[in-house]
């Protein structure tokens, strides 16, 4: 199994991210995809025994989810960004989760506001039917099990430095401008 890493050259010219940021953060994710792999192959010429292979467990972890994170966030932008569907499913869901949705966002920018670096999560559990809003430190820890992600933004620095320096708000705040409704509606239709 190899994993190839997806294009995202489109968002070029995306207002609110620098071309300049976007390469960057194109090659980090590239970085992914490419330790991923390595640490596929190694894995398999590595003693069951060895505590090597334990700790080359632990970091595909690392790799896999920051590939995986990377490409729902990447596919959650668009230059053509629109408001989502007052009449899609999905807002109907927040507004019966949030009360509305403009306090779902307000949630979702506070945790995305959160000091530190990680990402803010929009999940959903179809145990309790319920859209979850969430913070998670590093790649591979703190995610809710099972959960299926909606929605993610990147709060580590190199998301947001190059072209907003320490202004965060101001990244979110972009971010929130340039969502794919459709692919995060997509996201959600394709739960039920």
């Amino acid at each position: 199994m190899k994993y190839e890493a997806k294009n995202f050259e489109n968002l070029f010219g995306l207002e609110g991210f620098s071309d300049n940021a976007l390469k960057i953060h194109f090659a980090l994710y590239q970085g992914y995809v490419s330790n991923t792999n390595k640490l596929i192959d190694e894995l398999k010429s590595v003693n069951q025994e060895s505590p090597a292979r334990a700790e080359m467990q632990r970091r595909f972890g690392w790799e896999f989810d920051g590939m995986r994170l990377h490409e729902y966030y990447f596919e959650s932008l668009s230059k053509n960004s629109q408001k989502i569907q007052e009449q899609s499913g999905l807002y109907k869901k927040i507004e019966d989760d949030f009360g509305s949705f403009d306090q779902w966002e307000k949630e979702f920018k506070t945790i995305a506001s959160s000091r530190g670096i990680g990402w803010g999560i929009l999940y959903y559990d179809n145990k309790s039917n319920s859209l979850i809003n969430n913070w998670v430190n590093e790649h591979d820890q703190g995610h809710l099990a099972g959960l299926p992600i909606l929605l993610n933004i990147d709060v580590f620095e190199h998301a947001f430095m190059i072209d907003y320096g320490t202004k965060k708000a101001d990244y979110i705040s972009a971010f929130m401008k340039a969502i794919n409704w459709e692919v995060v509606s997509e996201r959600f239709n394709k739960l039920f």
